[in-house]
């Protein structure tokens, strides 16, 4: 705390007056206030009584010996104050002066327009809300620092408006996803947030301990293996959106507490999700930026590029795309050898124990992922690397599941579900057994999910959104810090 509002706090209580008002309900809305006279000239205003009440915080202060001129602002916008020393009780003067920037403040006067036609409320009283006992970052400069921006949101939010206004998005996003699937006849659930089995994803989760039960459970890594259970369960179109916690590295794009969207679709295939998928993309960017757009922010100037989201997306193979960006011819692909060696070419080691799928995979997302700026959809999965897919009729080895890929980035995996409760034992039993060699990421036998699969699960399809790296994208994020507004941080 600083030593100079500790003294007004002081000084305010030794003149009987509150540092902490309970409430204050006479205020109206500035932008309110704002509006009504927005049209009004200063002739207009001049000579006539319009008489208005307006609480906010104090943002900026400027004296000019016994006249001053504060800025404020509350939820809805920014309004100037005139403070005259003539115009005030001594009390309320008294007051004033003992104000600083960013305290809380209500005051009650006549509107008017300034010498430079500003909208200001001459005050006739006035009273401190709430003292603030911090001084706020230099108004000009703002809360610069990205360390203390995560860290002291509050300041952040205080002072950069851009910060604000991306949470206010990010809150109307989430409103418009509901409302979309709301539309579309699904029906919102939240299910376990601990799990006695950690499924549903490939990651490594957290343990916890519940002390009932005595028993070790995991922060879920996906609600999967839930909703599916619910489509068995006859309702057949489900969707949550809800926290997933995976254990793993942080950087620009994870965050190991993240918001997720995973909804599930009764006789429809992944082609059906993908259609929905640029449909709410569409609907939303509109809603949010005023036409189909995404953006993508430059690491270096900050600089924001427009990312169209109009029109079809095109849809590639994870070998078309090696193909197409990397110019990898498609027939090097079909051989184990000859994947090998590409591995080799471009310093990607070769794990024991990768088939063909993981090894073209692990081709992909080091040659070609970055490159997806446009909204892409890369099709047909290795069933090696997709655990809980639904393998195509034709080709077994692989699975009829997609990610969606905008700005260099996976934003939505989805798939035509596993239906057949012995292929999925048998998948679940070759998870176990990597498991056992090493991969702590690997699954877990679910034995009571195949056991609701044995009830009879109709053909399904199911997909899942990263809500954080969503709003990166509407709103021109390249940090996921930037998004999510309370991200954990290493101890001071």
């Amino acid at each position: 705390m600083e030593q100079h509002r500790l003294q007004k706090y002081e000084s305010l209580l030794a003149n009987q007056q509150q540092a902490f008002v309970s409430y204050f309900k006479d205020n109206e809305d500035i932008n309110g206030v704002v509006s009504k006279y927005a049209d009004k000239t200063a002739d207009e205003l001049h000579g006539t009584s319009y008489m208005h009440t307006v609480a906010g915080r104090i943002m900026a202060e400027r004296s000019f010996g016994k006249t001053s001129f504060l800025s404020i602002k509350d939820r809805t916008g920014s309004i100037q104050i005139y403070i005259r020393r003539d115009t005030l009780s001594e009390d309320d003067y008294k007051v004033y002066k003992l104000c600083d920037v960013g305290d809380f403040i209500a005051v009650s006067g006549n509107i008017f327009r300034t010498k430079t036609n500003e909208l200001s409320v001459a005050a006739c009283t006035f009273k401190i809300l709430t003292k603030s006992l911090r001084d706020l970052p230099e108004k000009w400069h703002g809360l610069k620092d990205i360390e203390l921006r995560h860290r002291h949101r509050y300041v952040d939010l205080i002072m950069n408006a851009d910060a604000k206004d991306t949470f206010l998005k990010r809150s109307l996003i989430v409103k418009y996803l509901r409302e979309y699937f709301d539309r579309k006849g699904f029906v919102e659930v939240e299910t376990p947030m601990m799990h006695a089995i950690a499924g549903g994803a490939t990651a490594k989760p957290f343990i916890t301990h519940h002390n009932a039960l005595d028993v070790d459970f995991y922060m879920r890594i996906a609600p999967e293996l839930y909703l599916k259970r619910l489509v068995v369960g006859g309702i057949e179109r489900v969707f949550e959106i809800n926290r997933n916690f995976r254990n793993e590295g942080m950087d620009v794009r994870h965050n190991p507490e993240f918001t997720m969207l995973e909804w599930y679709m009764a006789y429809t295939d992944y082609n059906g999700l993908m259609d929905m998928v640029e449909e709410y993309f569409v609907e939303i960017a509109t809603k949010i930026n005023g036409k189909p757009v995404a953006f993508l922010e430059d690491a270096e100037t900050g600089e924001l590029t427009e990312i169209d989201l109009s029109g079809k997306w095109e849809r590639l193979t994870m070998e078309q795309a090696l193909a197409k960006y990397a110019g990898i011819d498609e027939k090097k692909l079909q051989s184990a050898d000859e994947i090998a060696e590409l591995l080799k070419k471009y310093n990607i080691e070769k794990k024991t124990g990768w088939g063909m799928g993981r090894m073209v995979m692990e081709l992909f997302e080091a040659l070609v992922e970055a490159k997806l700026i446009k909204p892409t959809f890369i099709i047909d999965y290795p069933k090696e690397v997709s655990p809980l897919a639904k393998s195509k009729l034709d080709n077994p080895d692989i699975t009829e599941r997609f990610e969606m890929f905008i700005g260099g980035i996976e934003l939505v995996n989805g798939f035509n579900e596993l239906n057949d409760p012995f292929d999925q034992k048998a998948r679940f039993e070759r998870q176990v057994a990597e498991r056992e060699g090493g991969d702590e990421e690997a699954h877990m036998m679910d034995s009571d999910y195949v056991t609701a699969l044995e009830y009879g699960m109709p053909p399904t399809a199911g997909a899942g959104m990263g809500i954080d790296r969503f709003v990166m994208m509407l709103c021109g994020k390249r940090n996921i810090r930037e998004v999510i507004l309370f991200p954990h941080m290493r101890p001071e």
